[in-house]
């Protein structure tokens, strides 16, 4: 159905062999189409299955070649300078394959029984936080002599330990993108270390990272959190809430405090007696009366660039909250294209159909998000005009076809609809959750319009009295 996306997004896909380049389009087109279904589903038969297995069994298939394919495209999609920074959202996330015991090359994860692969992606947003697609992304497996050394780890230089993937995607992105576009990269508590707050950085590019409260400052209070808290109230800020994992969306009125500090060196850096305090700007965002049973929204973060006024440290808050954007694209990777629930047996496999599903699940991404920010687009810059008639047919069949192709917001929601969406007043827009499984229906039913008009291509005629 989607074929013809899957053509244009891999363009620039270069794998040594054109007949490589088509599979790899068909593999893409068929998993966006059904991204919930097991790989033999999506595929639709057992030719194109076998072909798939075959191609993520290639060990000339590079899975950086499928990633700078998409990265490449990515680019294409920048948005004009003027609508502001572009954000770049870190973060990791573990895939368990314990269930699979016979794969090899995996590592262990946090549990010393479980195994897998750790991913570090760094998804790249408008400033209004569309996503337009991954830059980079790292993966690999922990070596397993290296388990129980955390004490060791600590006093490690950074580019001998996992943290060093933070510094690798900056260094990354500033590659990837143009030298004249301003970039901001956001990321949560686990990006707050010394060395990437003083990694040197190309003009115009800063950092927004979630803090934490014990980070020494020089300041009579000693630690960043009682130094913030010991500021006075700048204002008050009304923001939105995505629905976490024990929250529902809603709406937080937060307390906002905010200044300039230096941050110490911390006590087990290797080189402390060589490095000087780091000036930050950082921002305490509380929520002091939460609804009942909710845990009050309380953001510490940590600033690169000068904030000087409410609306700086506002602004600062607003785009912290797309940092949750890279956590919904590996959401997406494992509950959505069920990544972890493939059986490939080894890493290499693995990783080969990790790039090939990155970029289905930043697809499903991306429409979830396009439809919100650009709600009066025609639907045919995503559904082709073969497909959105069928679409509406099966959502709204007492109501004639329009003759002008339905909005984007409304295709969107007839897809969220098929999936399950009720689209209630107080429903909101539809999420990541409904679509993948309304563009799997809606797979099926352009499948079988379209094997109805192979086989009847005109409605049957009766004679007699029948």
């Amino acid at each position: 159905m989607l074929t013809s996306w899957a053509e244009q997004e891999l363009r620039h896909l270069n794998l040594g062999d054109p007949r490589r380049h088509r599979r790899l389009v068909r593999l893409v087109a068929d998993l966006a189409d059904r991204p919930e279904s097991s790989l033999p589903q999506a595929s639709g038969d057992w030719a194109a299955t076998k072909a798939a297995y075959r191609f993520f069994d290639n060990d000339h298939i590079a899975p950086d070649a499928i990633r700078a394919a998409h990265r490449q495209a990515t680019l294409d999609r920048l948005p004009d300078p003027a609508q502001g920074p572009l954000l770049v959202l870190q973060d990791t996330t573990l895939l368990d394959f314990t269930s699979h015991p016979a794969t090899t090359g995996l590592g262990h994860l946090i549990h010393r029984k479980h195994y897998g692969l750790l991913v570090h992606s760094a998804l790249l947003t408008s400033a209004t936080g569309v996503p337009l697609g991954v830059l980079h992304q790292h993966v690999w497996a922990r070596d397993p002599a290296r388990r129980g050394q955390r004490r060791q780890r600590r006093r490690r230089p950074t580019a001998q330990k996992e943290s060093q993937r933070w510094l690798d995607a900056v260094q990354a992105t500033e590659a990837a993108l143009p030298a004249d576009r301003d970039l901001l990269t956001i990321a949560d508590r686990e990006a707050d270390f010394y060395d990437l707050l003083a990694t040197p950085r190309r003009r115009g590019h800063h950092f927004l990272i979630r803090a934490k409260g014990r980070r020494r400052v020089a300041h009579e209070a000693g630690l960043l959190g009682a130094a913030l808290r010991a500021q006075p109230v700048a204002g008050q800020l009304v923001v939105a809430l995505p629905r976490g994992d024990e929250r529902p969306t809603r709406w937080a009125t937060l307390t906002i405090r905010f200044g300039a500090f230096d941050l110490q060196p911390p006590s087990t850096h290797p080189r402390r007696k060589e490095l000087a305090p780091l000036r930050v700007w950082a921002v305490l965002a509380q929520e002091e009366h939460p609804p009942p049973g909710q845990k009050p929204v309380c953001w510490l973060l940590l600033s690169t660039q000068p904030l000087v006024t409410l609306e700086d440290a506002a602004q600062a808050v607003l785009r912290y909250r797309y940092r949750w954007l890279v956590e919904r694209l590996h959401f997406v990777l494992k509950s959505g294209c069920r990544i972890e629930r493939l059986q490939l047996t080894t890493a290499a496999r693995l990783q080969r159909a990790l790039a090939t599903y990155l970029i289905v699940a930043w697809r499903l991404l991306w429409l979830t998000y396009q439809a919100r920010q650009k709600p009066e687009a025609s639907c045919e810059t995503v559904f082709p005009a073969s497909v959105w008639p069928i679409l509406h047919q099966a959502v709204q069949a007492d109501e004639p076809l329009p003759v002008v192709p339905p909005t984007l917001r409304e295709a969107v929601r007839q897809v969220a609809r098929l999936g399950g969406f009720l689209g209630r007043r107080h429903d909101g827009a539809p999420g990541v959750q409904v679509l993948w499984r309304g563009l799997r229906r809606l797979h099926d039913l352009v499948q079988g319009y379209q094997l109805a008009q192979k086989h009847y291509p005109r409605p049957p005629t009766f004679s007699g009295n029948e």
